[in-house]
């Protein structure tokens, strides 16, 4: 028997024929489930379509930091959401910050969101779409959460009503919240989000919108 040459050598494609095309990425769907895995705790629960654990975020009633953690599975640090009062400037002047991992003393944040000043929130841009949330990317300036004008997203709707959306600076939807089909009550909702934006990120957003807009906040001793 005459062995075989070459036997992972790709055949080319004949010609006249077009190489074949990679299909596109495909959003990422995910649903959200505000409720800890800890008994007796507060959180969030996040799968993704095949019903798999992705992300949680886990507390106690008497856990008083003002901070949210934002694990994967295994219950590793993905990103940290810090609150950052800002004395004097008014109602709604308050940022969270978003940190890698759990470190927020050293290492400077990604990202500032804050949220939309009430004018803005009533859609004064026209009357157009209500804006919520403001999120920028920050430089390397440390709790100081100094913000560039490159990377920035809006969010605009309704959390309460679980439908918003997050634009980029293109004006391109980029994620988006959507109630849950056969789900009653706003426990359980659905979270896309588009390529381009990381899905970490989508999350740590959502949950700087809760603690902004949600009644009551499961974490409300962090945002008090």
């Amino acid at each position: 028997m005459t062995a075989k040459v070459h036997p992972n050598v790709a055949v080319p494609p004949s010609l006249g024929q077009p190489p074949a095309v990679a299909p596109a990425p495909a959003p990422v769907t995910l649903t959200v489930w505000r409720k800890s895995l800890l008994f007796n705790g507060r959180g969030f629960t996040v799968f993704d379509a095949r019903g798999d654990l992705v992300y949680r975020v886990d507390s106690y009633a008497s856990d008083s930091r003002a901070e949210v953690v934002l694990m994967d599975a295994a219950g590793c640090p993905v990103l940290t959401l810090r609150r950052r009062k800002l004395i004097g400037l008014g109602l709604g002047s308050d940022q969270w910050l978003v940190y890698p991992g759990e470190e927020t003393r050293r290492l400077p944040p990604l990202y500032a969101v804050k949220r939309a000043a009430p004018q803005y929130m009533r859609g004064g841009f026209g009357g157009g779409a209500k804006s919520m949330a403001h999120v920028a990317a920050c430089s390397g300036g440390g709790a100081a959460a100094k913000t560039t004008g490159a990377g920035g997203y809006e969010v605009e709707g309704s959390y309460l009503r679980r439908r918003c959306t997050v634009y980029d600076e293109r004006r391109r939807a980029v994620a988006e919240v959507r109630p849950k089909e056969a789900v009653v009550g706003s426990d359980v909702f659905r979270l896309v989000v588009q390529p381009g934006m990381e899905v970490s990120l989508a999350m740590a957003v959502v949950l700087a919108l809760d603690q902004m807009f949600g009644k009551p906040s499961l974490l409300r001793s962090w945002s008090s």
